[in-house]
């Protein structure tokens, strides 16, 4: 929360320093933060890691689940054969018959039953075959037109841990999403300041640039003076000429590469290239450096580094993956409930309604024999885990070897920095020493290109020793992981 207010305040002041068109370095990072397209990419993978932790957790619940059909058959399930039909129907006809066939055998037997027999038959035929006809119209079963409905419920009581594991997977996997997007905050601050002072030190040899050449061009016109009143040669004049086209070229490209990287920096802060802006620091004569600078800790480095985290991160995930790939060769619990719908009914012979029954079990998932395939995948993911931990090892040896670079760089920037003032002071002497020994004829052109050659050759490097000692401090804090 306290993140999202400062950055709040940034985008205000950012949003107010826009429209004065000057840019602090402040301003710049947030202008960098809010616009950039990767970190919007990464804070949705982020989003999208969280919203998988949250599916994963789901995994622990039991899930509900409803099923439908319809189906429409050419032809119904008979539970009789056409003859057992033909049979039963006339079971009366059949039974007249055969009391005929008994008549037929036995004459006694028919002079009695003569005159009873015919319409006693008739009736015992039809009362039978109607009896028969019932039986087979009970056994039809009209599945024809078929209805299916069914509600399950699954609820896992023993995975082999997999469901534990990939919990774990996926709450590792959103810590190294928002890990790898503050490294991305972090890679595009630096970025935005680099560009920053780079303009910053080409701002000011823009402006030694044009303090040189407008010494040259001085000493030019006072050359053509002196050439004009025969105390100074055409040579000196040519010279001095050659020295002028040189400060010219050097202007123009100062000035190319000062308009390349503020549109480089229009680029990274998403403000269209053709903005003109300056920036709050162009102005100060010297650059603001710290009084101290910050002490090489690698344990603060191995601490801190985002890069390490995500190592760290994506070890403890392929650690876990190798109980995942165990858990598929381990035995399996679940428990099912369900309630099952049909039309035509089962329950009460084949009716043309709907009803149902419940239904509850237990599954169980016992692998036996795979030839080995078990093994063989949790050695090969045991092996994917040993490639992470030993790049994590990897890094933490470059690491603390960085830090330990960048802070010796601190220190060498800063020692060329008192070198750069010093030379600063002679340059400046030897130039004014120069100027006045040009003024009483005492010292020839040649020395006063060389004085004035010397004195921009050491504000520049001042420029760029400051700048350096910026640049190595930023790498140093970026290298311990403190860059904000």
């Amino acid at each position: 929360m306290k993140r999202f207010t400062s950055l709040l305040l940034l985008l205000g002041a950012t949003l107010s320093s826009y429209a004065q068109q000057i840019f602090t370095l402040d301003s710049c990072r947030a202008l960098a933060l809010a616009n950039n397209k990767e970190l919007r990419i990464s804070q949705e993978k982020v989003n999208a890691a969280h919203y998988e932790k949250k599916a994963a957790f789901t995994n622990f619940l039991p899930k509900i689940d409803l099923t439908g059909g319809y189906m429409r058959t050419q032809k119904e399930i008979s539970l009789l054969s056409d003859a057992q039909k033909q049979s039963i129907g006339n079971m009366g006809t059949n039974l007249g018959n055969q009391l005929q066939q008994l008549v037929a055998a036995n004459p006694g037997l028919a002079a009695g039953l003569q005159e009873l027999l015919p319409g006693a038959v008739a009736g015992l035929t039809d009362g039978l075959n109607g009896v028969g006809q019932g039986l087979v119209d009970a056994f039809r079963t009209d599945t024809r037109n078929m209805t299916v409905g069914a509600a399950t419920l699954t609820q896992p009581l023993f995975m082999g841990g997999k469901i534990i594991a990939y919990n774990k997977i996926t709450k590792y996997a959103e810590r190294l999403a928002e890990s790898q997007h503050a490294t991305g905050m972090q890679d595009l601050i630096l970025q935005t300041d680099q560009v920053y002072w780079q303009i910053i030190s080409l701002v000011n040899k823009k402006k030694l640039a044009e303090n040189f050449l407008e010494l040259v061009q001085k000493l030019d016109s006072d050359v053509d003076k002196m050439i004009k009143e025969g105390v100074a040669t055409k040579a000196d004049g040519l010279s001095v000429k050659v020295k002028v086209n040189e400060a010219e070229m050097m202007l123009t490209q100062v000035d190319n590469g000062l308009n390349l990287s503020k549109m480089l920096l229009c680029q990274l802060c998403g403000l269209p290239l053709e903005t003109d802006f300056q920036l709050a620091d162009e102005s100060m004569k010297d650059l603001p450096l710290p009084n101290t600078y910050t002490e090489a800790n690698v344990s603060t480095a191995l601490s801190n580094r985002e890069e390490l985290k995500s190592l760290e991160l994506a070890s403890e995930i392929y650690r876990q993956k190798v109980n995942v790939v165990r858990a598929d060769f381990l035995p399996s619990v679940a428990l099912t409930a369900n309630y099952l719908v049909t039309n035509p009914s089962l329950v009460n012979g084949f009716e043309n309604k709907f009803r149902g029954m419940w239904a509850a079990g237990v599954v169980v998932k016992i692998p036996v024999f795979h030839w080995g395939e078990g093994i063989y995948k949790v050695k090969a993911a045991k092996a994917e885990a040993n490639i992470a931990r030993y790049k994590l090892e990897d890094i933490k040896e470059k690491v603390e070897l960085q830090v330990t670079q960048n802070s010796y760089k601190v220190n060498e920037s800063t020692k060329k920095l008192a070198l750069a003032e010093k030379n600063m002071e002679k340059a400046e002497e030897n130039l004014r020493y120069a100027n006045l020994g040009f003024k009483e004829g005492v010292i020839p052109t040649s020395n006063v290109l060389e004085a004035q050659t010397a004195w921009f050759s050491a504000q520049a490097g001042k420029i760029d020793a400051q700048i350096d000692v910026k640049m190595s401090e930023l790498y140093l804090n970026k290298s311990m992981g403190i860059l904000k």
